[in-house]
């Protein structure tokens, strides 16, 4: 028998359209896997991440074979990068799933957090990142516009991912106010910064239905 706090809490949690449900579990899967992957190079490789190269086991630790790389990276620590790429705003709709039952939760979960992870992805890579050479097109970047930046280092992309965060925070001030013109700047921020803004995509989405 599901007692009364336990009902009311199934009752009051968010529910989450089908395919984006099924994407926020396979999503928090997909971080499990790609870090997985990400682990094995560095058991084959002495420097899986040239941008961080203090990040390596000693060679007693390594296994006797070295992955082949795309670009400058290896096989599996490329395609664990790429899964946090397209995995990570899995987090943020759990969250929601989890905590979002009030209106100014599901903003910060779905838009707030996101914003924020967009403007220190941004900095780290626009100020602190070591970045290689030659630019490549395999570059992981957690937003379209973020990775035009990381695969061609050209600083107009970059501010352009600045101003697109500014969107961002105007959308969760909205958000989180109300605001009647709030569906069309997390619309906005939500398409811009793809696929990071997704949850915010579908938080405009949601307003709007």
């Amino acid at each position: 028998m599901i007692g009364f706090s336990e009902r009311r809490q199934q009752s009051t949690r968010p529910q989450l359209p089908a395919w984006i449900d099924r994407y926020t579990t396979l999503g928090l899967y997909g971080l499990l896997v790609g870090t997985g992957l990400c682990l094995v190079a560095f058991l084959t490789n002495p420097v899986p991440d040239p941008s961080f190269s203090w990040a390596t086991l000693p060679e007693s630790l390594r296994l006797p074979i070295a992955q082949p790389r795309i670009e400058h990276w290896p096989v599996t620590y490329t395609i664990g990068i790429w899964l946090w790429v397209f995995c990570f705003p899995a987090l943020f709709l759990a969250g929601y799933r989890r905590y979002g039952d009030r209106s100014r939760r599901a903003a910060v979960w779905l838009v707030g957090l996101p914003t924020l992870a967009m403007l220190g992805w941004t900095t780290y890579c626009r100020f602190f990142w070591l970045k290689l050479h030659p630019p490549t097109w395999n570059a992981p970047a957690y937003t379209f516009v973020c990775w035009l930046y990381c695969s061609t280092y050209d600083v107009l992309w970059s501010d352009l991912a600045y101003l697109i965060a500014f969107v961002g925070v105007v959308a969760t001030v909205q958000a989180v106010r109300r605001g009647q013109r709030a569906v069309y700047a997390l619309i906005g921020f939500g398409l811009l910064a793809l696929p990071l803004g997704l949850p915010a995509a579908y938080q405009g989405y949601r307003r709007t239905v």
